[in-house]
């Protein structure tokens, strides 16, 4: 049985209370992958360990994701763990992708995030968590690599608290750190466990809790309960009372707070030496949500009336189109059941974009490989191939049962760059290849250049577009060539325009064609976008010619009048307009608002604005100041430095043009020894 958000009790069935769909997230290089392979392997879903630096995991098929030794797109698996259905995401590291986070974690019911035990909470941990907050996702936290030079829990559980705002509950304490790092001692049940690397770590050893650790396992252990019984009305009642606290009554209240979201559970191990992946699988199972757990899904019917969509297996058929992706050239939209039922060779109604359309074929997904599935229900997540129209972020539903989801949203490219194909015999081949890519990411865009004839491509960074290209080159077989990476800015205006007059005046067989109206424009802070206020009197123009005017300002906001970027942070006033009897038409006014808003940019001193960085490098010491002076010589403003072990973390903004080819420049001023990250943080005026 289960609660519905209004506490009312409902029936979940079995099937529904063993399915636990969950996502693996974290910063590049925690060892999120290793994290995934190590769970293919203790779940027999694989019989060989794939590692990432030799290329070889399982859930890293790419080609490039093998070569690069990062993730690039998201993996989708399924695997048993004691009688439970994990339907796993293992989601990008690299900010440039972060796309696949976002369409990921939209679908999940809970996530591991991936800490590294000696860097702690690092950028993209931070961006990662914050997508799962917005999606009000429960979580566990792993903290990774405890067997590395420097490695120390606290770090990541003090960061988790400092930079997360979130309240970590760690289940576990290492035995040993570093090089001496073998087993952990879980805290509800006082039992030590090592792992032996002659079975690669498949049979977790129960041994004698070591007489070191005994007084700290007893005070973490008390700090565990009382953090328990601070979120838990149930736990709190028998702790304030001195009743006895047993471990089940511990684990169904933690698993409580897990699902509120008011506690974190905190896991300890090495994916690289095969240390605690076990007990990571049982606190998913434990303490993760299944489908029917999760708060309830809400879309909007034909009539704009919102919708609660249950997890029911016998309701009527709602999925959302989460991901597009090519199998050997084949289209196939990943999907997420949220209610009822589906069998292949039926027909969907694609409630966002409208139309019918015919699924051939149900596949469960594994990394690279398919399953032929002839029916899906509620709480899973597939592949559908067949369907030629459904785009990221659609939902599909059973046909005569209209209900629109919340869309996933989309991120604004920040980089650009020209590209053309190498023999001109290969121009229609690029068009269509770059049309298959922009289907597969929101993130990336295309356009073609009238004046030079070549392609202008623009995604989130230069990773993510040198990434497209040579798929393009391998996958496509497309020969191309591109020119150098260009920033993707923004315009705005500074000073307002007033009574800025727009006017649309044709003579036509039938007569004259006629629209004009008169639009205040107004700078807005930073982050504000674009608004559009309607103050004229009710009646002097129609309902459908305001929508045209909004609509032809809103167009004309796509390109500004310096460099043709999308004009932002700015208020439009509708504030006149003349009617003529027999001439004006609703098409006359949106032209006329375009002209005017054009007008009105021209007169009120547009600005260029540029996307700003946030910039982590993290150094020895000793190379500190170099890196200092370099991100200065690059206009680059210096906000923090702290201590990380022997190393030390600088973190700052700088713009992005500036930081084209830094990582080489990096290398080189720290002998290869510094590392850095970077991600938008937002849109700033040109200096």
């Amino acid at each position: 049985m289960g609660k519905d958000d209004s506490g009312s009790t409902k029936t979940i069935s079995k099937r529904l209370r063993l399915i636990r769909n969950i996502g693996i997230m974290a910063h590049i290089d925690a060892g999120k992958t290793t994290v995934s392979e190590r769970i293919l392997y203790y779940t027999g879903i694989t019989h060989k360990i794939g590692e990432v630096h030799d290329g070889e995991a399982t859930m890293d098929f790419m080609d490039q994701e093998q070569e690069r030794g990062i993730t690039i797109t998201s993996a989708v698996t399924t695997c048993p763990w004691r009688g439970h259905d994990i339907h796993l995401i293992d989601t990008p590291g690299h900010v440039d992708f972060t796309i696949e986070v976002e369409r990921s974690l939209r679908v999940l019911d809970g996530a591991v995030a991936v800490f590294c035990g000696v860097a702690g909470v690092e950028p993209q941990s931070e961006t990662v968590w914050r997508q799962a907050d917005k999606f009000r996702i429960p979580r566990l936290a792993f903290i990774n690599k405890l067997d590395r030079v420097g490695a120390d829990p606290t770090t990541a559980l003090q960061g988790i608290v400092q930079r997360l705002g979130a309240r970590p509950a760690a289940l576990q304490l290492p035995i040993g750190l570093e090089g001496r790092f073998q087993g952990v001692v879980d805290l509800l049940t006082r039992q030590a466990t090592v792992w032996r690397s002659e079975d690669l770590g498949a049979t977790p050893e129960p041994t004698t809790l070591p007489g070191d650790l005994v007084q700290a396992v007893e005070q973490a252990r008390e700090e565990l309960i009382e953090a328990i019984a601070d979120c838990d009305d149930e736990v709190a009642e028998v702790y304030l009372e001195a009743g006895e606290l047993t471990v089940e009554l511990l684990r169904a209240g933690l698993r409580r707070a897990t699902l509120a979201r008011k506690l974190v559970p905190v896991l300890m191990g090495s994916a690289l030496r095969n240390i605690g992946i076990q007990p990571l699988l049982d606190a998913i199972v434990d303490y993760l949500p299944n489908p029917a757990e999760v708060e309830a899904i809400v879309g909007h019917d034909h009539g704009g009336k919102e919708v609660t969509i249950s997890a029911d297996e016998k309701g009527p058929f709602v999925a959302l189109a989460f991901k597009i992706a090519r199998e050997e050239g084949r289209r196939q939209t990943f999907i997420r059941v949220y209610s009822g039922s589906f069998e292949a060779g039926g027909e969907v109604f694609n409630a966002t974009r409208g139309g019918k359309e015919r699924v051939a074929r149900i596949f469960q997904v594994h990394a690279d490989r398919r399953t032929r599935l002839e029916k899906v229900t509620a709480g899973h997540l597939v592949a559908l191939a067949g369907l030629k129209h459904a785009r990221t972020g659609d939902t599909l539903c059973q046909p005569g049962h209209h209900v629109v989801l919340e869309q996933i949203d989309a991120y604004e490219p920040v980089i650009s760059m020209a590209v053309e194909p190498e023999t001109q015999r290969e121009k229609d081949k690029l068009q269509e290849s770059l049309e298959k890519l922009a289907d597969e990411d929101p993130t990336f865009r295309y356009g073609e250049d009238e004046s030079t004839g070549q392609y202008l491509i623009r995604g989130m960074g230069e990773l993510h577009l040198e990434v497209l290209m040579e798929r393009i080159r391998r996958e496509m077989g497309v020969g191309v060539r591109v020119g150098r990476p260009q920033v993707v800015c923004r315009e705005t205006i500074t000073r307002p325009a007033l009574g800025v007059v727009g006017e649309f005046q044709r003579q036509i067989d039938e007569g004259g064609l006629f629209g004009q109206v008169r639009l205040d424009l107004l700078p807005l802070s930073q982050g504000a976008g674009l608004r559009f206020v309607n103050q004229l009197p009710a009646g002097i123009l129609t309902a459908e010619i305001l929508r045209l005017i909004e609509e032809g300002v809103r167009e004309a906001s796509s390109s500004g009048v310096l460099e043709g970027f999308q004009v932002d942070d700015l208020e439009v006033r509708l504030t006149g307009a003349e009617w003529r009897d027999g001439e004006s038409k609703p098409f006359a006014y949106k032209v006329a608002a375009v002209n005017a808003f054009r007008d009105g940019c021209r007169q009120a001193v547009p600005a260029l604005l540029e996307p700003l960085m946030a910039v982590e490098v993290v150094v020895p010491e000793e190379f500190m100041g170099d890196v200092i002076g370099d991100l200065q010589s690059r206009h680059g403003r210096v906000e923090n430095i702290e201590p990380r072990g022997e190393l030390r973390v600088v973190s700052g903004v700088a713009a992005m043009r500036d930081l084209f080819g830094y990582s080489t420049r990096l290398r080189s001023i720290t002998q290869g020894r510094g590392t850095f990250t970077m991600q938008f943080a937002r849109f700033d005026r040109l200096a």
